[in-house]
């Protein structure tokens, strides 16, 4: 991706359209005003990098940048057919106030309805030659094939995990054990891991989900309703539960099969995760990692939440 950028900037020819795909809060708009300023600096560096003192370089860091231009939609969940005709395709036609180029960041690209992207097709197909349009995913899959096929497709990789567990505990003072535990749930999204760090929602996720995990052996059906009562506060993180959940039965897993606590996520519950992997078989909580996927699976399908999740702590139960 950087290289792509590099030639970009420094090739002085740009290509007309790109995606940047990433899981969400992966720093997708953060790449995309960087690469922007870039392209519209009056004096970029060799490595194509904005230079951040030219007068191009402030109005795209203050967000007042004339022909750096961001694309909104009313409608939360979609970006409508009126959206991309009004203010791309009808805006796209004006030359440039006083850039090189004129630059469209779209937020979210995957909500653009099949009227929307066949309406922006008709742009990408004769693109003036100063017109530049970033689009933000974090799903390709709701993408045409048509926008694919004419646009530069840039996927965000996963950042180390050391570097990390590295920035959260030197900027954000973030203990060790708590960088594993979010780093370990970021996946190698620095934004997400830096949202885990700071959220106080998440701690008491994490907190009520090792909780259950800790009683569950003991609970009567009465008692299972009520967790999933309990758990159907969280029905909006209800990823982040469950893995929390994954995360968990993966430490069981690897003390079971080493014996070495070094390696854990959940360090600071080892007497119940060595209580755990005693009294579990390697099969059994291989059936409880697949009931998670399938969980997930389900809730995404629509399936009842309070009979996923009952359907799910069973499965712990049996293990």
């Amino acid at each position: 991706m950087k290289e792509v950028m590099k030639k970009a900037v420094t090739s002085g020819a740009p290509s007309h359209a790109y995606i940047i795909c990433g899981e969400r809060s992966s720093g997708k708009e953060f790449i995309a005003r960087l690469f922007a300023a870039a392209l519209q600096c009056e004096n970029h560096t060799q490595e194509g990098e904005p230079c951040n003192d030219c007068h191009a370089c402030h109005q795209a860091i203050s967000g007042n940048h004339p022909d750096i231009i961001r694309v909104l939609h009313e409608r939360p969940n979609t970006i409508g057919v009126d959206d991309i005709r009004s203010q791309i395709n009808n805006d796209i036609v004006i030359k440039p106030y006083q850039g090189p180029y004129k630059i469209y960041i779209m937020n979210e690209g995957e909500k653009m309805t099949a009227q929307a992207q066949n309406a922006l097709l008709k742009t990408l197909e004769e693109p003036p030659a100063y017109g530049i349009i970033l689009i933000l995913t974090s799903n390709l899959d709701n993408m045409l094939p048509t926008i694919l096929s004419r646009c530069v497709v840039l996927n965000m990789k996963p950042a180390p995990d050391e570097e990390i567990r590295a920035y959260l505990m030197r900027e954000l003072q973030v203990p060790d054990y708590k960088a594993d535990v979010c780093v370990a749930f970021a996946r190698g999204n620095v934004g997400k891991a830096k949202a885990l760090a700071t959220s106080e929602e998440f701690d008491n996720i994490k907190e009520d989900a090792v909780g259950l995990l800790k009683s569950i052996d003991g609970m009567d059906v009465s008692e299972i309703i009520a967790a999933v009562r309990k758990i159907t506060e969280y029905k909006f993180n209800i990823d982040d539960y469950l893995d929390i959940i994954a995360v968990w039965y993966r430490d069981v897993l690897l003390f079971k099969a080493t014996g070495d606590a070094n390696h854990l996520i959940f360090k600071s519950e080892l007497p119940f995760i060595r209580e755990v992997a005693d009294a579990s078989t390697y099969e059994g909580i291989d059936n409880v990692i697949d009931a998670i996927d399938k969980a997930k699976s389900r809730l995404k399908a629509n399936v009842n939440f309070d009979l996923t999740m009952q359907l799910l702590i069973m499965t712990i139960k049996e293990k």
